[in-house]
């Protein structure tokens, strides 16, 4: 029998101190790791039956034993087990790689990959709840055995046996217990199958306690969608979401190659409430080899496609060292593209097979897709062909593609107007010279509406064009003439003296019902666009608008007369005070001074009675 006591360098004591102080955020995990360290030993034996039928093992399995009186917590498997020098080598991994660079780079969470996963890594949270530890394994098909043990305090000894089964056993003698403590009885029957069923519930061998096993080995991702009923389906989704409304869709994913990962998604029938707040839980699960790892991971999915709940499975990723927060590396944006291309595939099918369906989700979640259009990434055109929009073409929202295939002939840009309210876009002025022309607007009400529609330029080569920005003539044939243009020069030069909050005054043929509208620059900023960025607290300057006026209107005509007569007159300041706030009111705007406003109109009207 051959016994070595073996010192940890100094650097490794200090990694190991780290490590069950600093690494880990829930002292649970320790059990997660020594079932994840089981679990991948028991898949080795398998593998290794295939090729060697004296490895071959029937009833490969975990087993879990607590002792009170002991207080001691067994976890073995029947698995590949160790030999001597693994031992050395796997469990040692701390102590060879004990430098002061591991060490600086554990304590900015940029630990290389090639550490993680490893048996020696997450052996060693062990000792958060632990004051010794006994591993004892055997090689199959190997004579002897080996036995480890240690207080973590900075040696360790390693002994040779001859008696041992095959597999590996970790024996944890628990620190005794204390009130901080009082939540963490890893004796506890209920405790360990709390943690059981929490992380590894999945993995593909049973874990036994007491004749029980404890996981249900279900991992509905990984079996045949013929061999899972709906009623399994909507089951997990429950689990996953907590949301007892059946999803309307369920999207499966498998990638094979040189990077393996599976996803079971859904999408949800209802938002949550938490759906627009920015501290909320959004995330889907992640497993590694089926085992537990994080609950809320956003990074696996694009901001905007955060209400998607589902599970993803990746046979390797680079973890941190505790295995709790994922590095941003190429195969996490691998996965989040693949996924995200995958969704917005999967509501353009329920786009085209389930028109019901789809009106539900797009009433629940369209904002929030919506907002991907923001960042101008390779989602944009997927988000454009599955997006719907109010329009003047009727009740039922529009797509883009419907909207283009009902252009009429002379028609080159998709119109569209931005406002609080469907009803308020659909009777603002600016939309009478279409109306005359028969041509769609789309209206867009939602607030994301304001940002992404000055992010996307075009969709299938016809350009987005504002019917409230810029000079948008359609009836060229009604165009002012170059007499009546002159004609107005003068009240129009005059207005632009008397209005200081307008930047100009100018003759327009948009209008057909209306005296007078207000219009932004083709680069300014919409009234809804500068309140909400006044309301995130962003000053902006003055912003000032352009007053249109129509001079087949009466009462624009009326002024014009009225000025030629008798320029200079109060009244008539008054009168261009009133214009100027019916058509800042017209648009949903708010008056400066709705009191002056009001009184104004009340001693015109009083006039007229």
């Amino acid at each position: 029998m051959s016994t070595e006591t073996l010192e940890f360098q100094a650097e490794a004591r200090q990694l190991l101190e780290l490590m069950v102080h600093s690494i880990y955020s829930n002292k649970d995990i320790f059990l997660r790791e020594l079932i994840s360290n089981a679990s991948d030993a028991l898949d080795k034996r398998r593998l290794a039956g295939l090729k060697d039928e004296g490895l071959r093992a029937d009833d490969l399995h975990i087993e879990i034993d607590a002792d009170k009186e002991a207080r001691t917590l067994t976890v073995r498997d029947n698995g590949i087990g160790m030999s001597r020098d693994e031992v050395v080598g796997l469990i040692g991994t701390i102590a060879r790689s004990g430098t002061s660079e591991t060490l600086r780079r554990l304590r900015e969470s940029k630990e290389s990959a090639e550490l993680i996963g490893q048996f020696g890594v997450g052996f060693y949270s062990v000792f958060m709840v632990a004051d010794k530890v006994t591993l004892l394994t055997r090689k199959a098909g190997e004579a002897t055995g080996v036995r480890w043990e240690s207080d973590g305090d900075g040696t360790y000894t390693i002994e040779t046996v001859e008696e041992a089964p095959e597999g590996t056993s970790v024996r944890v003698h628990l620190r005794p217990a204390d009130e901080e403590d009082a939540l963490y009885d890893y004796t506890d029957e209920g405790k360990i199958r709390e943690i059981v069923k929490r992380y590894s519930d999945f993995i593909s061998f049973p874990v036994l306690m007491g004749g029980d096993t404890l996981n249900s080995m279900k991992a509905l991702w990984a079996r045949p969608r013929s061999e899972v009923s709906d009623e399994e389906y909507r089951e997990f989704y429950r689990h996953v979401s907590h949301d007892w409304t059946d999803p309307l869709d369920i999207i499966r994913m498998r990638a094979e190659g040189t990077f393996e990962y599976e996803a079971l998604l859904f999408l949800p029938a209802r938002a949550p409430h938490d759906l627009y707040q920015r501290d909320a839980r959004h995330g889907l699960q992640l497993y590694v080899k089926r085992v537990f790892i994080l609950d809320d991971s956003r990074e696996l999915l694009p901001d905007h496609l955060r209400f998607v709940k589902g599970v993803v499975d990746a046979a390797d990723l680079s973890l941190n060292i505790s295995r709790e927060i994922l590095q941003q590396d190429r195969h996490i944006q691998l996965i989040r593209r693949r996924l995200a291309k995958k969704v917005l595939a999967s509501i353009k099918d329920l786009m085209s097979k389930d028109a019901e369906k789809y009106r539900t989700f797009w009433g629940e979640f369209g904002p929030v897709v919506k907002e991907g259009l923001l960042d101008g990434t390779e989602d944009q055109k997927a988000i454009l062909d599955i997006a719907s929009f109010a329009s003047t073409a009727g009740e039922e929202p529009t797509t883009l593609a419907d909207y283009l295939a009902r252009m009429p002939e002379g028609q080159d840009k998709i119109y569209f107007m931005t406002g609080d309210s469907r009803a308020q876009v659909a009777n603002s002025p600016h939309m009478e010279a279409f109306r005359a022309k028969g041509y769609e607007v789309l209206l867009l009400t939602d607030p994301v509406d304001e940002i992404w529609a000055e992010a996307v330029r075009d969709y299938a080569g016809t350009e987005f064009q504002s019917i409230a920005r810029g000079a948008v003539d359609l009836l060229s044939e009604e165009e002012p003439s170059p007499e009546q243009a002159g004609a107005y020069a003068a009240v129009l030069t005059w207005l632009n003296e008397t209005l200081n909050d307008v930047k100009d005054v100018r003759l327009t043929t948009r209008l057909t019902g209306s005296p007078a509208c207000l219009v932004s620059d083709t680069d300014g900023l919409t009234p809804a666009l500068e309140k909400m960025y006044k309301a995130m607290g962003q000053e902006l300057p003055p912003v000032k608008r352009i007053l249109e006026l129509n001079p087949q209107h009466p009462l624009v005509s009326a002024l014009k007369t009225a000025y030629d007569q008798r320029a200079g007159d109060p009244e008539l300041t008054e009168t261009a005070e009133l214009l100027y706030g019916t058509a800042l009111l017209a648009e949903g705007g708010d008056l400066a001074d709705p009191a002056r406003f009001a009184a104004l109109l009340a001693d015109r009207l009083s006039k007229t009675l």
